[in-house]
């Protein structure tokens, strides 16, 4: 019978031998795979022709600049009377579409027109019968 001889393994081979295969670092958990996923957004329905998404936006004008008003008059209270809520609030820029300029000098009127009892401070179901 013919003897065995043992030769030494060369180091590239033994490098190949020791390194993990791929079903262990399968089963091994990294911080990749622990770490939760990010979840999708959420979709929103998409506006359908006729929605308000989908109208232009028409672009408020400042009347007392159209009118060329410099002045607001605080005891003229049919002039003020659109600038106030039924409720006897101010009225936003946003809603009625007057200028920043415009709207402070709406606002110092209201107030004087409020002082002199011109316009009221509340509405008149709250004055009669409460809130």
């Amino acid at each position: 019978m013919a003897e065995e001889t043992t030769q030494p393994i060369p180091e590239e081979t033994a490098a190949q031998t020791t390194a993990p295969t791929q079903d262990e670092t399968a089963s091994k958990p990294t911080a990749e795979k622990t770490a939760a996923a990010p979840r999708p957004a959420a979709r929103r329905p998409r506006p359908g022709p006729g929605s308000r998404q989908n109208r232009p936006r028409r672009t408020k004008v400042c009347q007392f600049c159209v009118e060329k008003i410099d002045y607001i008059d605080y005891k003229k209270p049919e002039l003020l009377l659109p600038y106030i809520s039924p409720y006897g609030k101010m009225l936003s820029r946003r809603r009625t579409g007057v200028c920043a300029k415009h709207q402070r000098r709406l606002a110092v009127a209201i107030k004087r027109a409020r002082f002199l009892a011109l316009l009221p401070y509340t509405a008149e179901h709250i004055r009669r019968y409460g809130s």
